[in-house]
């Protein structure tokens, strides 16, 4: 077996990430949020409903901040809040399907892209590709903990 090229991978990488989020900017300039508004979101259909208080440790923001975020997305009718079924007392904030936000029209040009990107790959690299990813997506959270920790 050869040994990976980590300098190439050290050249390309950052590269790849730095991608990925101007591509995440892109989309939420598309569709009329702010970046932080989309990632909310994002992390609200993901993750699944939580508190403001979760909600502003996810985005790394004030909880004032966030119950503005809330309030805006609310108004685009993107969220809602919802009393928790566990405490009556205790108001959860839920992700709502809707059109007023079409990423499918939005992400269709990367969804091609990367479609063709991936059907020209192995098996073998499908499942590298898929292990990297279940593997990083914890791995730049941690990071992202660590980071607000050090502030």
């Amino acid at each position: 077996m050869s040994r990976p090229d980590l300098e190439r991978l050290g050249a390309v990488y950052p590269r790849y990430l730095n991608a990925v989020v101007l591509h995440g900017l892109a989309t939420a300039q598309a569709v009329g949020l702010g970046a932080t508004d989309l990632y909310a979101i994002g992390a609200l259909t993901f993750e699944g409903r939580m508190t403001s208080g979760e909600l502003a440790a996810k985005t790394g923001l004030t909880t004032g901040a966030t119950t503005r975020l809330i309030d805006r997305l609310e108004q685009r009718g993107l969220v809602r809040r919802v009393p928790d079924p566990a405490d009556r007392r205790r108001v959860l904030v839920e992700a709502v399907e809707d059109e007023a936000v079409d990423l499918d029209d939005t992400l269709a040009p990367a969804r091609e892209k990367l479609g063709a990107v991936f059907a020209s790959c192995s098996p073998e690299q499908i499942a590298a590709l898929t292990e990297h990813f279940e593997r990083a997506t914890p791995a730049f959270h941690e990071a992202i903990e660590a980071i607000r920790k050090a502030e």
